[in-house]
């Protein structure tokens, strides 16, 4: 009878250790440290290193967290549509900000505006924008990185369309918010993987710069005074007031820029999509994103959850863990969901008829998110039409206005900067030279 029990709950230990098993764990060989400088340093390489190692599901221990990494497209509504035992908004940024429930509820806000009018208002500081970059009666080329050029343009014209800067005559020039923002997105990568030196505060390098400035402006933004209002209600004290603004401006205005560099670039060195992008822009649009839109989706595991796989794998996640979605490796660059998923082709969103192609395949099983530049669930992008809206103007808007051109006939588009992984839209690692000038209006 006693080896009978023994027998029993040995077996009933391993019946409950196979129903509740947790993911693989690979904890790396340096101490605490774990795996995250190569995370930090080539997330996407990394990544793609594990799940060759383990499969589509895994844990990495990374600076003292745990991180459980799925990379199962067909598999992530598990972890999108759970918001009881998995937390977005305790997910911090940084160490020194968290983003708060207030923050969805300006968002919220800033959809409710009337999307025709910021259209129109974004539309025209495009044109005097662009306007100033030549006078009219320039015929030389003008020589610049495309990057800067798209990034510079998009920032300002966001900046006046949504702070308001330019109806305030205390205002601050956007040239010079672009230039201090410009200071902390370089920063603000460092301090989220935790590798700026000891003692240095980002938020205190910019605390007299952008931050103030764009607070100085608020009153001509009615979103921004909604959000500063509600930041008021809930008790957050000004220093933090302007921390939570400097983080909306980088919110909103930094991946607009570098989404139609890669835009713009892939066009410039595919002449063929470039013929054909005004009726096939949307296509365009979307292959550059596949190829460069890199964000983590992340969730905090606030109660212990059983997380069934769409192949029917169950798998513990453990309170106080991380989760973390990457689109980019599956289904984005995945080579069973696109052919040749490295190269740029702008048609590939378009059936042979031209309709909009949704269709797209992994095991067999069509694919609910088979490209997420814009996140999905609580972490969906609320300014994504926008974003779109202003991104179709601007590409017309230039192409139109001017004849643009590589410098080197035979230049390609930049490497991405590896670093910048998990932060939304990747940025190049170095620039695109073009020239470009008025068109000829005889």
């Amino acid at each position: 009878m006693d080896k009978f029990r023994s027998l029993f709950t040995t077996s009933s230990f391993f019946v409950l250790f196979w129903l509740k098993r947790e993911p693989p764990l690979d904890k790396g060989i340096i101490p605490w440290l774990g795996h995250a400088l190569e995370f930090g340093r080539d997330a996407a390489k990394f990544l793609t290193r594990m799940k060759l190692k383990h499969g589509n599901i895994f844990t990495v221990r990374a600076a003292g967290r745990y991180v459980t990494v799925l990379l199962d497209p067909h598999s992530y509504d598990a972890v999108l549509g759970d918001s009881e035992c998995l937390d977005f908004t305790r997910y911090r940024l940084t160490s020194q900000f968290t983003f708060t429930p207030s923050t969805f509820c300006a968002l919220r806000h800033f959809l409710g505006m009337n999307a025709a009018a910021l259209d129109s208002i974004i539309s025209r500081h495009l044109r005097a924008l662009l306007k100033a970059k030549t006078p009219t009666n320039q015929k030389d080329w003008k020589e610049e990185g495309l990057f800067h050029l798209c990034y510079s343009l998009l920032f300002k014209a966001g900046y006046l369309t949504l702070f308001g800067g330019e109806q305030n005559n205390n205002g601050a020039d956007p040239s010079s918010v672009y230039d201090e923002y410009k200071k902390f997105d370089g920063l603000l990568t460092k301090m989220a993987r935790g590798t700026l030196r000891a003692g240095r505060d980002t938020f205190c390098y910019v605390n007299k710069s952008s931050i103030s400035l764009t607070l100085q402006n608020h009153l001509s933004s009615p979103w921004l005074h909604a959000y500063l209002q509600l930041l008021q209600e809930e008790g957050i004290d000004r220093e933090m007031q302007k921390k939570a603004v400097l983080m909306q401006l980088w919110a909103t205005q930094g991946n607009v820029g570098p989404a139609a560099f890669w835009l713009l670039g892939h066009l410039l060195t595919n002449p063929e999509a470039l013929t054909a992008v005004k009726k096939e822009f949307n296509s365009a649009l979307q292959e550059a994103l596949r190829l460069t839109a890199a964000p983590f989706i992340t969730r905090e595991v606030v109660q212990e959850k059983s997380l069934r796989m769409a192949d029917g794998q169950e798998y513990l996640l453990r309170k106080g863990d991380r989760v973390c979605l990457f689109p980019f490796i599956s289904p984005q660059m995945d080579p069973e969901v696109y052919h040749e998923p490295q190269k740029f082709k702008h048609n590939r969103f378009l059936n042979e008829d031209g309709s909009v192609k949704e269709n797209f395949y992994k095991g067999g099983r069509r694919l609910k998110y088979y490209t997420m530049p814009w996140g999905a669930g609580t972490n969906g992008c609320v300014g994504k039409q926008f974003a779109i809206n202003t991104i179709r103007q601007f590409v017309y808007k230039f192409l139109t206005s001017f004849d643009l051109e590589l410098c080197d006939p035979n230049a390609s588009v930049p490497e991405i900067n590896a670093s910048r992984y998990g932060f939304g839209m990747l940025q190049p690692d170095g620039d695109l030279l073009v020239r470009y000038k008025p068109k000829n209006k005889d």
